[in-house]
């Protein structure tokens, strides 16, 4: 049990967010977070060996340092009553070592297996929305996920996985690439406009494939601006991308001047103060993952948090890591990840889909350059 809950802990931590963005089954997903924290906490400490070889491996230092940093954070500024934000010192520090632990135990399964698996997942839950509401075009679609900004998370990664597999592609991927497609532009969330050219560059680079593909795309986003939808593509063509966001960056950046060094607190994550906000506005949030960690460390601490981030980030986005395969999928998603950071806040959060598989994809990374490197 122990040795399964190393090599797959990850992957029910990731899934369990699926559950916590359902509205109906929020309380099992609550409670099956919380008994994942528990049991892995209890299995660090019965194994207190595994601590050395794993969370201080070198391919994980980026967890440890953006761990004592926390830990630090939470002494000079946190007491022990401050409950929420001891829940996210741990939960982080979990999360990490959950990351850690899997990608070393289970290395094998995530490179060849796990997008697959992704993906069948991604399918099955628009696959039973569309079982419960098909009414995919009137105003924006959610199926059964609560936010339909995060239903559009979901199918941009499933499509991204599937079009980068370096596997040959069977009818059946042509139509799932098609489903995620159309599904995700009925979210109406305008970061698909971004997502999806993005995957086409990694996959097919400036060539003139991908101009065709553009020109065909411009094609069908003339034709769909003309119905009254709320497409991704309408909602693109009303407001731009920013139009809704720079009212919430104004206010992330109020909220940032009131504690512009140290920051509100490692609990205040995805945080504007509700006090600047005038009455009758509603939804307000930074949208920013920079100026999220900001307000939440301030500049001194944030500086160091965003610095380890972009550092491990950057150093694999180069055409060595790209010529692996096995990588194209993941580099595609820490840069996506980095520049959708700008109008969603995708780097913050505990439970959220497209940030634990952010993180999972720098210690994936990270450690297959180790293994290269040491000729593993």
């Amino acid at each position: 049990m122990i040795k399964w809950f190393f090599k797959y802990g990850l992957v029910v931590f990731l899934f369990n967010t699926i559950l916590l963005s359902i509205e109906s089954m929020y309380q099992l997903g609550d409670a099956l977070f919380l008994g994942c924290m528990a049991l892995f906490a209890l299995v660090l400490l019965i194994n207190p060996s595994q601590i050395k070889y794993i969370i201080l491996h070198k391919a994980f230092n980026f967890f440890l340092l953006l761990n004592i940093i926390n830990v630090l954070y939470w002494l000079f500024f946190h007491s022990f009553s401050d409950y929420q934000a001891g829940k996210y010192l741990l939960a982080r520090g979990l999360q990490f070592s959950i990351i850690s632990f899997s990608v070393y135990y289970n290395f094998e399964y995530y490179k060849n297996k796990f997008l697959k698996h992704l993906v069948y997942v991604i399918f099955g839950v628009i696959a039973i929305g569309l079982v419960i509401n098909l009414n995919i075009f009137s105003g924006r679609y959610y199926g059964i996920i609560y936010n339909p900004n995060q239903l559009s998370s979901l199918c941009c990664i499933g499509f991204s996985a599937l079009l980068l597999n370096s596997n040959k592609k069977t009818y059946f991927d042509y139509l799932l690439l098609l489903l995620f497609l159309i599904i995700s532009l009925t979210t109406g969330s305008r970061g698909v406009l971004f997502a999806i050219p993005l995957a086409f560059i990694f996959k097919f680079g400036f060539s003139i494939r991908n101009i065709v593909y553009a020109l065909f795309a411009i094609a069908i986003y003339l034709v769909i601006i003309t119905i009254r939808l709320e497409t991704s593509i309408n909602r693109f063509a009303e407001q731009s991308l920013f139009q809704d966001r720079l009212l919430q960056y104004h206010y992330a950046f109020e909220t940032l001047k009131q504690k512009p060094f140290f920051g509100f607190g490692l609990d205040k994550y995805a945080f504007i103060n509700p006090e600047i906000i005038p009455s009758g506005l509603e939804n307000i949030y930074p949208h920013n993952g920079y100026l999220a960690i900001l307000v939440q460390y301030g500049f001194v601490f944030g500086f160091l948090v965003l610095s380890i981030i972009l550092y491990k980030s950057i150093s694999f986005l180069n055409k060595d890591a790209l010529k692996n395969p096995e990588n194209k999928f993941y580099i595609y998603l820490v840069a996506y990840t980095l520049l959708a950071a700008v109008f969603e806040s995708l780097i913050t959060g505990i439970n959220e889909f497209h940030t634990i598989l952010f993180w999972f994809a720098l210690a994936f990374l990270s450690y297959s350059k180790f293994r290269k490197a040491n000729a593993i």
